[in-house]
């Protein structure tokens, strides 16, 4: 199916590994002019170049550590100088860690709410001039943010403000025809869950796949898909929604 985004542009965050990189190339092979930015130098880096270059098209991976909002200015400037309007805005960049809740320092607190959180709010904010009608920003949310999970308090605190955060956006942006909605993850196996010791990594697949109704896990290229659909006219009257991509999961 044609979805009919040649042409558009789109704006990624932490679009090196993962989800973010499976979004990135995704919309790219869809048409679209992406950028995307990461904050360490690495082979992911260099090798999500060279695909973006075997597919085609005018593509840019910059440089940007979301947890500074001077960084995240610059970034939009940078953007702003290549283009005069996004069509997409994909908030994918976050961070977690795993700290028992009465050992949770202000600082691992606030090192959290600055890439999951005030990132999204700045990225956003800064491309308001960007936006127009038919617009779409997509936000990266996850199920925990509806059940809690033990030792990520700080995590699942700014997935379930996201969730406030694009409703509250959905309403005062949607008379300009801007639409805000966020992508609820399940469990998706990523190279941080391949990159674990064997026996670990079996357990995770074990337990994680056994609490969804496909019983597997989910890729990235199925959170692609989701937000392909977002990014398209399909979803022209979707805005403010929590969507689920978590195979079922409970």
């Amino acid at each position: 199916m044609d979805l009919q985004l040649t042409g558009k542009k789109a704006l990624v965050t932490g679009g090196t590994r993962g989800i973010g990189r499976g979004i990135v190339l995704a919309l790219a092979r869809a048409g679209l002019e992406v950028f995307t930015c990461y904050s360490q130098e690495g082979e992911a880096v260099d090798s999500l170049q060279r695909e973006l270059k075997e597919i085609g098209g005018e593509h840019r991976v910059l440089r940007a550590d979301l947890a500074q909002p001077t960084q995240i200015t610059s970034l939009l400037d940078e953007v702003k100088t290549c283009t005069d309007h996004l069509d997409v805005v994909v908030n994918n960049a976050g961070t977690i860690s795993h700290v028992p809740y009465a050992k949770l320092s202000v600082e691992e607190w606030n090192r959290i709410v600055a890439v999951n959180l005030t990132a999204a709010h700045l990225v956003i904010q800064h491309s308001l001039p960007l936006l127009r009608a038919g617009s779409s920003v997509i936000n990266i949310g996850s199920k925990s943010s509806e059940v809690g999970i033990p030792l990520r308090s700080h995590y699942t605190a700014t997935k379930a403000a996201l969730r406030g955060l694009t409703r509250s956006l959905a309403k005062e942006l949607g008379d300009q025809g801007i639409r805000v909605n966020v992508l609820a993850l399940g469990v998706i196996e990523t190279e941080a869950l391949r990159a674990l010791p064997p026996d670990q990594q079996k357990l995770m697949i074990e337990r994680y796949s056994s609490k969804t109704a496909l019983g597997r896990l989910g890729t990235p290229d199925e959170v692609a898909g989701a937000v392909l659909w977002l990014a398209s006219d399909l979803s022209r009257y979707v805005t403010g929604a929590v969507v689920p991509v978590d195979g079922g999961i409970s």
